[in-house]
Protein backbone atom coordinates (compact mmCIF):
# COMPACT_ATOMS: atom_id res chain seq x y z
CA UNK A 1 0.00 0.00 0.00
CA UNK A 2 1.30 3.40 -0.71
CA UNK A 3 1.76 6.25 2.05
CA UNK A 4 -0.16 8.67 0.05
CA UNK A 5 -2.37 8.45 -3.35
CA UNK A 6 -3.35 11.97 -3.56
CA UNK A 7 -2.31 15.34 -1.81
CA UNK A 8 -3.26 19.14 -2.33
CA UNK A 9 -0.68 19.75 -4.53
CA UNK A 10 -1.95 16.43 -7.29
CA UNK A 11 -5.68 18.97 -6.85
CA UNK A 12 -6.47 22.50 -9.34
CA UNK A 13 -5.46 25.38 -7.84
CA UNK A 14 -8.37 26.93 -5.61
CA UNK A 15 -9.07 29.57 -8.02
CA UNK A 16 -10.50 26.90 -10.21
CA UNK A 17 -13.14 26.41 -8.13
CA UNK A 18 -13.74 30.37 -8.16
CA UNK A 19 -14.67 30.01 -11.31
CA UNK A 20 -17.59 27.44 -10.76
CA UNK A 21 -15.76 24.38 -12.80
CA UNK A 22 -15.68 20.76 -11.16
CA UNK A 23 -12.55 18.91 -11.36
CA UNK A 24 -12.79 14.93 -11.71
CA UNK A 25 -10.44 12.35 -11.20
CA UNK A 26 -10.73 8.83 -10.67
CA UNK A 27 -7.87 6.43 -9.23
CA UNK A 28 -8.40 2.57 -9.95
CA UNK A 29 -12.11 1.92 -10.33
CA UNK A 30 -13.01 5.19 -7.84
CA UNK A 31 -14.41 8.17 -9.84
CA UNK A 32 -14.51 11.44 -7.55
CA UNK A 33 -15.85 14.96 -8.69
CA UNK A 34 -14.69 18.48 -6.11
CA UNK A 35 -16.36 21.57 -6.63
CA UNK A 36 -18.07 24.74 -5.00
CA UNK A 37 -21.07 24.02 -3.75
CA UNK A 38 -23.39 26.09 -5.11
CA UNK A 39 -21.78 25.64 -8.32
CA UNK A 40 -21.63 29.18 -9.57
CA UNK A 41 -18.85 31.92 -11.02
CA UNK A 42 -17.76 33.90 -8.13
CA UNK A 43 -14.32 34.57 -9.06
CA UNK A 44 -15.42 38.33 -10.30
CA UNK A 45 -17.46 38.34 -7.07
CA UNK A 46 -16.19 40.78 -3.81
CA UNK A 47 -15.90 37.68 -1.07
CA UNK A 48 -18.76 39.64 1.49
CA UNK A 49 -21.42 39.13 -1.30
CA UNK A 50 -20.56 35.65 -2.67
CA UNK A 51 -23.20 34.06 0.09
CA UNK A 52 -22.22 30.21 1.86
CA UNK A 53 -20.83 27.70 0.21
CA UNK A 54 -18.67 24.65 0.47
CA UNK A 55 -16.49 22.30 -1.32
CA UNK A 56 -17.95 19.22 -1.81
CA UNK A 57 -16.26 15.96 -2.72
CA UNK A 58 -18.34 13.14 -4.51
CA UNK A 59 -17.40 9.51 -4.50
CA UNK A 60 -18.94 6.72 -6.53
CA UNK A 61 -17.41 3.58 -8.41
CA UNK A 62 -16.92 3.54 -11.83
CA UNK A 63 -17.15 3.17 -14.67
CA UNK A 64 -19.72 5.68 -14.97
CA UNK A 65 -19.19 9.16 -14.78
CA UNK A 66 -20.83 11.59 -12.71
CA UNK A 67 -23.83 12.57 -14.36
CA UNK A 68 -24.88 8.53 -15.21
CA UNK A 69 -23.45 6.92 -11.58
CA UNK A 70 -26.95 6.63 -9.67
CA UNK A 71 -27.10 9.07 -6.35
CA UNK A 72 -27.21 6.44 -4.09
CA UNK A 73 -23.85 5.28 -5.42
CA UNK A 74 -22.48 8.41 -4.44
CA UNK A 75 -20.97 9.72 -1.32
CA UNK A 76 -20.72 12.99 -0.39
CA UNK A 77 -18.68 15.10 1.65
CA UNK A 78 -18.81 18.70 2.02
CA UNK A 79 -15.66 20.91 3.16
CA UNK A 80 -14.93 24.78 3.61
CA UNK A 81 -14.66 26.53 0.76
CA UNK A 82 -11.35 27.66 1.57
CA UNK A 83 -7.47 26.77 1.00
CA UNK A 84 -7.94 24.87 4.43
CA UNK A 85 -10.61 23.19 2.71
CA UNK A 86 -9.05 21.87 -0.11
CA UNK A 87 -5.98 20.62 2.15
CA UNK A 88 -9.18 18.42 4.40
CA UNK A 89 -10.68 17.54 0.89
CA UNK A 90 -7.68 16.17 -0.35
CA UNK A 91 -6.98 14.18 3.36
CA UNK A 92 -10.29 12.96 2.97
CA UNK A 93 -10.02 11.34 -0.73
CA UNK A 94 -6.21 9.81 0.53
CA UNK A 95 -8.29 8.13 3.04
CA UNK A 96 -11.18 6.87 0.98
CA UNK A 97 -8.17 5.70 -1.23
CA UNK A 98 -6.37 3.97 1.58
CA UNK A 99 -9.41 2.11 2.70
CA UNK A 100 -10.60 0.77 -0.65
CA UNK A 101 -6.96 -0.43 -1.59
CA UNK A 102 -7.26 -2.71 1.44
CA UNK A 103 -10.85 -4.34 0.49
Amino acid sequence: MKDTYIRREDLFPFVHYEYGEAYYGSWKDLRFRIAREPLENVHFTPPEKRGEASLRVVLWPGPLGYAAAAEEDKTVQDFPFSEEGMQQAAAWLDRQMKERETR
